[in-house]
């Protein structure tokens, strides 16, 4: 750790500035609200000076900044939505949006340290918790004191989660759990993980599962490619006894975590637009920069084509996330709407970020720009909170009332 200390300085010296400038094509900002704009003035200055400066050398190391909790905290980047009295912000949904297209601007793995604990754990003891649960846990997870995750996928339960074998057993004066959950973003550093089983009669419930109860170990999963700032792990229950006051009372079934992952899902198509923007506007700045055949790149048609068509994707990408959120503050937007949004953005951000690498030629491979960690972070993100085909056949769904999962 004293290493870590000593060469984290020398590596912060080095960074570029960040000046970033967000593209707004069709003046979307007219639709924003004075509240939704000094939130992302404050969310943008936090990344600018917390995250893009240090962003490269903690993906190069697969560091991740346990200390970025605590600050998260403070600017209130966890559980934007929930209500004051709980330590939330008390914002709508535009505005949590906001903050996960400015979060993941700076980075895939920053967002999803905030996303996890706004909209899987948070979110369940808010929505599903008693009034004791969430008095205990939401003032400590929203100020970062506690850090928290969501246990839903297994290693052999992934697209298929109805499907899981972790259960808990009545005891009593207690329940039992036992089993295993995998790729759990925060799960190494997590205070609390909120964690989905099935009981003797195989009804799904959420358990609220605390560091330090004999039998649960959080290993960490290492070597990863992506999400490298991230922190990365498993949830194991070895016989796990958890107090009865831990159950998650307020809706059982898989319809429980499903809701979790529609307000994660919500946050992920703002998110995924802030890495594409960020990936335009280095591109862009780039395009006029670089010198080749005595002139700049950027007036070749060839990169003309890819940055107008950049700005088109993002353009509409804007339109459709300002939209599913004003769909989400009216309380109805769906599962359908919100899996479209979804698959389209990531999707859109993977071919930006892919055609601004080539843009940036093979500087783009470099750590000097964010271009390929971006690239690499969204290879997770396109697969996470429902991979790209299951959120296809989701839409297949409700288009046609056939399900086509099994």
């Amino acid at each position: 750790m004293a290493a870590l200390a000593t060469a984290e300085p020398q590596a912060r010296k080095s960074q570029k500035q960040d000046v970033y400038d967000h593209p707004d094509f069709y003046q979307i900002d007219d639709l924003l609200t004075e509240e939704h704009k000094l939130v992302r003035s404050s969310i943008r200055d936090f990344v600018k000076r917390e995250i893009s400066p240090y962003i490269e050398d903690w993906a190069q190391r697969a560091h991740f900044p346990y200390e970025i909790v605590r600050k998260f905290g403070d600017i209130g980047a966890f559980g934007p939505t929930v209500p004051q009295e709980y330590g939330g912000g008390g914002l709508d949904y535009i505005a949590y949006g906001i903050l996960m297209q400015e979060i993941e601007r700076g980075d895939s793995g920053m967002r999803s340290t905030a996303s996890v604990q706004g909209s899987l754990v948070m979110y369940p003891i808010y929505k599903f918790g008693n009034e004791a649960q969430r008095k205990k846990y939401l003032p400590k997870l929203a100020s970062g004191e506690w850090l928290g995750c969501f246990g839903l996928t297994e290693p052999d339960h992934g697209s298929n989660p109805s499907g899981m074998v972790t259960n808990f057993k009545d005891m009593g004066d207690h329940y039992l759990l036992n089993g295993a959950k995998m790729w759990i973003s925060n799960s190494p550093r997590a205070d609390v993980a909120v964690v989905w089983a099935k009981n003797e009669a195989g009804r799904i419930h959420g358990l609220i599962v605390e560091r330090g109860m004999p039998g649960f170990s959080t290993p960490e999963t290492h070597g990863k490619w992506s999400l490298r700032a991230s922190a990365t792990g498993e949830l194991v229950f070895d016989n796990v006894k958890v107090p009865k006051e831990n159950l998650l009372p307020g809706k059982n079934g898989l319809g429980a975590p499903m809701m979790c992952l529609d307000s994660a899902r919500y946050g992920i198509a703002w998110g995924a637009i802030g890495a594409a923007m960020d990936c335009y506007d280095s591109a862009r700045r780039y395009a006029k920069e670089r010198i080749q055949f005595g002139k700049p790149i950027g007036s070749f048609q060839l990169v003309q084509k890819k940055l107008s068509e950049m700005l088109t994707e993002i353009t509409k990408a804007q339109l459709l996330n300002w939209r599913l959120g004003v769909l989400m503050n009216e309380s109805k937007a769906t599962t359908a709407q919100i899996s479209l949004a979804k698959r389209n953005n990531v999707q859109v951000a993977l071919e930006i970020a892919r055609e601004a690498r080539q843009i940036h030629g093979g500087m783009g491979i470099t750590g000097e720009y964010p271009i390929m960690r971006h690239m690499m972070n969204l290879e997770s993100v396109v697969t996470y909170e429902g991979t790209h085909d299951i959120h296809l056949l989701i839409l297949g769904n409700h288009i046609t009332g056939i399900p086509a999962f099994s």
